[in-house]
């Protein structure tokens, strides 16, 4: 029998989710990953990344140490304000454990992605990333039995819906500490789940990180100074006859590639929004094939808003409020196209 690598990393309650990841890389063939993966994880928990850090490393710490009766990552159960990833059911706490695990989770806000339901407790947060995972998952090929790496995972929101269906490993890669200890949080109650996020970004990884049979990059590409050199990275991930699932946000057909002075929609580091007629110009000279466009979708207030899990500015604050067509620095409304190409 060949044994697995195993990771040794600090022996903190927070990062018990990591302790299986030696193991399901080996299982999929990408055991060589596992000393870089490790190096990796320990320096993005350096005690000087991020001044906040032990705070949210002790919140996951807390959590209440029980087994979910329940979990749901795959089919879209239904509840007040949409479908949310659900662990666990309300029956599985008492009072006191529901009272901690609300504590824990609040002190790790804010909530981007969701939503989720953990034990009960709905934490809605700012996007309702279960309507976006639906226009994904009717596009793009089945997931089952695949390996696949998400650039930008955030709090692993979209990883597990991949595991869910079936992906046979999900590598997910953040460099946002907050967002990565959100992933944690779940991943306490989810341990069988092969879905990780690691707290680093797509260019620390190292060179032999490929062969996946889909590579996702949603919400990345407007954040980056050298786009087509983004597109070249995802298509050398990518083994040949791989998917890559590319969401960004875009410009109106006929309009000129909007290059923002300042901030677009209130956020910072947006350096490119083509039409997404552009957008198949540049992956095919990245080297992808089939460029098929899926979507193109207005963001609107139904997707993402202010919540009690995310409190700040959100969409309704990014657009002028005399003409919801254009943001408060005057340039088109967040639109976002979904592309589909192959390696």
């Amino acid at each position: 029998m060949v044994s697995k690598p195993e990771f040794h990393l600090p022996d903190r309650p927070a990062l018990t989710a990591y302790r299986s990841l030696g193991k399901a890389l080996g299982d999929a063939g990408l055991g060589e990953l596992t000393p870089t993966l490790e190096r990796l994880i320990r320096e993005g928990f350096a005690p000087d990344r991020h001044g906040k850090l032990d705070g949210w490393l002790q919140a996951v710490a807390e959590l209440p140490d029980v087994a979910s009766s329940y979990s749901s990552l795959h089919r879209q159960r239904q509840a007040l304000q949409g479908a949310a990833i659900c662990v666990g059911g309300q029956e599985d706490l008492n009072d006191d454990q529901r009272t901690r695990l609300r504590g824990c989770l609040h002190q790790l806000m804010p909530w981007r992605k969701g939503p989720f339901e953990i034990f009960g407790i709905r934490v809605d947060a700012e996007w309702r990333s279960d309507l976006k995972w639906r226009r994904v998952a009717d596009a793009i090929s089945p997931l089952a039995g695949r390996t696949v790496l998400d650039v930008g995972a955030s709090n692993g929101y979209y990883a597990w819906r991949m595991a869910g269906a079936g992906a046979r490993l999900v590598l997910g890669v953040d460099p946002s500490l907050n967002y990565v200890l959100q992933y944690l949080a779940l991943a306490r109650y989810l341990p069988q789940v092969p879905a990780y996020v690691i707290p680093c970004r797509l260019e620390d990884l190292p060179s032999s990180a490929t062969g996946f049979d889909s590579v996702f990059s949603m919400g990345v590409l407007y954040h980056q100074r050298a786009p087509l050199e983004h597109l070249s990275e995802l298509h050398r991930r990518l083994r040949p006859g791989g998917e890559l699932v590319l969401e960004t946000l875009v410009v109106p057909e006929g309009c000129a590639t909007l290059h923002p002075s300042g901030r677009y929609a209130r956020m910072r580091n947006v350096w490119m929004v083509p039409a997404s007629a552009e957008l198949r110009i540049w992956l095919a000279q990245t080297g992808f094939a089939d460029v098929r466009l899926a979507s193109v979708t207005p963001t609107t207030s139904e997707e993402q808003r202010r919540t009690q899990w995310m409190p700040f500015e959100s969409l309704a604050q990014a657009l002028d409020p005399q003409d919801p067509t254009t943001t408060v620095e005057g340039h088109p409304a967040p639109r976002r196209a979904l592309l589909i190409a192959r390696r």
